[in-house]
């Protein structure tokens, strides 16, 4: 008796590309509304202009390349390249800039390499990375959190500021440096620890600003290791990796190095973790690589920011580990059964 059969795969994927992008960007809504209540209505609009950017140039690029561009506008992929890389950036930037800076990388960044699946690199921060070295300046200019600064811009004069049009509001007067420049720059020890510590970050989460977009990322990163859309093992390496080395220099020189907890929970350390380096096209992808590369991507990122020429180095790490992706896979290969490895 014969049995009609379908063609295989037989069991229906459970997760989709668009459907995971929309997840990961649900993740990431928690630590968005917190960076724009404590830094303004202008992450709101960087999000806006990277988004419209990046949707253009992909569409744009993919009619040229003679193909269908809705697939790929359906996908998430550009939107989610176009909101880590607005949500990097701090939210008074030239509109230009933030342009540019899409626009590299959906261009450069993804599409010259032949589209989704195929970049090497992570094009959020390739584009990060090349507005950090060309616009260094407007890359580090952050605004004071609100519990320092005591009140934010109104939507319109970050729009003013944004679009370099009229505004009664001076912007160099408004920017102060984040705690991860006063830990690069300060040339006394005791000052730029007591500088740390105003901003709360120094050994706990009750306090301003940065730790608070830090918390609720790692919540929103929590809650995509539970659905399964990201392997725990990159996260928690990356973090593990950032607290043992800051954990070793802090016991042996507390008065000149930080905490772990100022490290884990300032800059980019729990968006980089999460949702950056996790990306399942450029990261590493054998259980044990990955336990590697995020380790390795956890100890560039204190190298770079405590003896390296910027003050965060979750961008510049991610994208070397992204380089040795390829080797850590080769010589981390699980044994086929049935073989010696």
């Amino acid at each position: 008796m014969r049995f009609s059969t379908i063609p295989s795969p037989h069991l229906a994927p459970s997760n989709s590309i668009s459907r995971i992008m929309l997840l990961v960007l649900a993740a990431l809504t928690l630590g968005i509304a917190s960076s724009a209540w404590q830094f303004g209505p202008g992450v709101v609009v960087q999000i806006s202009i990277a988004l419209m950017t990046a949707l253009v140039a992909e569409a744009v690029v993919l009619i040229l390349r003679q193909r269908n561009p809705i697939p790929s506008l359906l996908d998430g992929s550009a939107a989610m390249t176009a909101v880590l890389l607005a949500i990097s950036i701090p939210p008074l930037v030239p509109g230009w800039i933030t342009m540019f800076g899409a626009l590299f990388a959906i261009i450069i960044g993804k599409q010259v390499y032949g589209g989704l699946g195929y970049n090497p690199f992570n094009p959020a921060m390739v584009g990060y990375a090349v507005l950090l070295i060309s616009f260094p300046r407007h890359m580090t200019a952050w605004l004071p959190p609100l519990e320092m600064a005591g009140t934010n811009l109104s939507i319109s004069d970050s729009l003013a500021i944004i679009f370099q049009q009229h505004s009664t509001v001076a912007f160099d007067g408004l920017s102060q440096a984040t705690p991860l420049d006063i830990l690069k720059t300060q040339l006394s020890m005791q000052t730029h620890l007591d500088e740390i510590q105003s901003f709360g970050v120094f050994g706990g989460l009750s306090g301003k600003g940065w730790q608070w977009v830090n918390f609720w990322y790692l919540i929103g990163g929590l809650w995509i290791v539970r659905l399964g859309i990201i392997d725990w093992r990159i996260p928690l390496s990356f973090l593990s990796g950032l607290y043992l080395i800051s954990m070793f220099f802090f016991l042996y020189e507390p008065a000149l190095y930080p905490s772990p907890l100022f490290h884990c929970f300032s800059g980019a350390a729990m968006l980089g973790a999460f949702f950056i380096a996790t990306d399942p096209v450029t990261a590493s992808t054998t259980p044990r690589g990955r336990l590697i590369y995020g380790a390795l991507i956890g100890l560039l990122v204190y190298v770079i920011r405590s003896w390296g020429g910027y003050p965060d180095g979750v961008a510049f790490a991610v994208l070397l580990m992204n380089f040795a992706a390829p080797t850590i896979d080769h010589y981390t290969r699980p044994r086929v059964y049935g073989h010696k490895r």
